[in-house]
């Protein structure tokens, strides 16, 4: 009899571009143990703000999914706030760095870094 462990996945889609983005950080920081922790927490003009960082850990209740090798992993209480986001990179004269497009933020601030 084996033993198998189900891992929750979540609904944020990771683009092509960031997924070479982060793939790209990753091996500057000369690491295999790291993956993409996305997470929502109160704070923010609009009430509350996402992070992302890199993370060693997997904590019970984690959902994770896979982007040709870039793991991303998602918080219990965060996924129903992230469900159908999707994290792109941009690398403009105007803009530089990480955006997500969440479907279920109702309103924003003016400097897109928190939502309600």
């Amino acid at each position: 009899m084996t033993e198998t462990t189900q891992t929750a996945t979540h609904g944020v889609e990771l683009t092509d571009v960031a997924a070479e983005k982060v793939r790209s950080l990753l091996e500057q920081e000369g690491r295999d143990d790291l993956r993409l922790r996305v997470a929502v927490q109160p704070g923010g003009c609009s009430g509350l703000i996402y992070q992302l960082y890199f993370d060693e850990r997997v904590l019970d209740g984690d959902a994770t999914r896979d982007f040709d090798g870039v793991e991303v992993i998602v918080d219990r209480m965060s996924v129903p706030y992230l469900e159908g986001a999707t994290i792109d990179f941009a690398d403009t004269i105007e803009r530089q760095g990480f955006t997500i497009d969440n479907p279920n933020a109702g309103s924003s601030c003016a400097c897109g870094g928190s939502f309600a």
